[in-house]
């Protein structure tokens, strides 16, 4: 895994029409799953008579994270060629849902994986996809008396200061992208009396 992802940066919507049938197509800027009733909530409220709401999601920087739904369509007929067409971009961190309005005509497990694959595809042609560092956060705690040494390591390296508190006992929380991590912590470590932890990662 290198140290850059790709998603959107804001909502993005693309529509598909084949036989009478409507999918509408809804890219969603995505990083806690929590949010994913939310966002099917309020399609619901948008499209009360819809017949499906399909959806497909992955998450993380290293892309380990997916799911996706066929909300009653055959097995791998929605979600499946929703997820597809998310790794085929190459995108995390993202989430689309397509609503489909049943125009009469079936349109068969081939016919409804087209439908599914070409709206996403829609949606994501209309979004911006920005390409963003994955970074390491670390929680530095120092001594008043290092500030110093720790504010020129700060200030010559390109870390991100998250929030940060100054007393007796200082605290600084910040992100340093992943292939400039070592170099970073390796200087922070140089200094007497400091103690550095690995919280998470963006």
């Amino acid at each position: 895994m290198g140290d850059t992802y790709k998603t959107i940066d804001e909502p993005a919507e693309g529509l598909f029409k084949d036989k009478g049938s409507k999918f509408f197509a809804y890219a969603y800027p995505f990083t806690d799953e929590e949010a994913l009733k939310i966002r099917i909530a309020e399609l619901k409220d948008l499209h009360p008579k819809a017949r499906h709401h399909c959806w497909a999601y992955r998450l993380t920087p290293d892309r380990s994270v997916f799911r996706a739904n066929d909300d009653g369509e055959p097995s791998g007929s929605a979600g499946k060629p929703i997820l597809n067409t998310l790794l085929s971009n190459d995108l995390t961190n993202i989430l689309v849902v397509v609503v489909r309005y049943f125009g009469g005509t079936l349109l068969g497990v081939p016919g409804l994986i087209h439908a599914y694959k070409t709206a996403t595809q829609e949606a994501i042609n209309e979004a911006r996809i920005v390409e963003k560092q994955v970074k390491e956060i670390y929680e530095i705690r120092f001594d008043y008396l290092q500030m110093n040494e720790v504010m020129r390591v700060m200030k010559e390296e390109p870390v991100t200061i998250l929030n940060q508190t100054f007393d007796n006992q200082c605290l600084i929380k910040l992100a340093i992208r992943v292939s400039l991590a070592e170099q970073v912590v390796g200087r922070l470590t140089k200094i007497d009396g400091i103690t550095i932890d690995l919280t998470g990662q963006e």
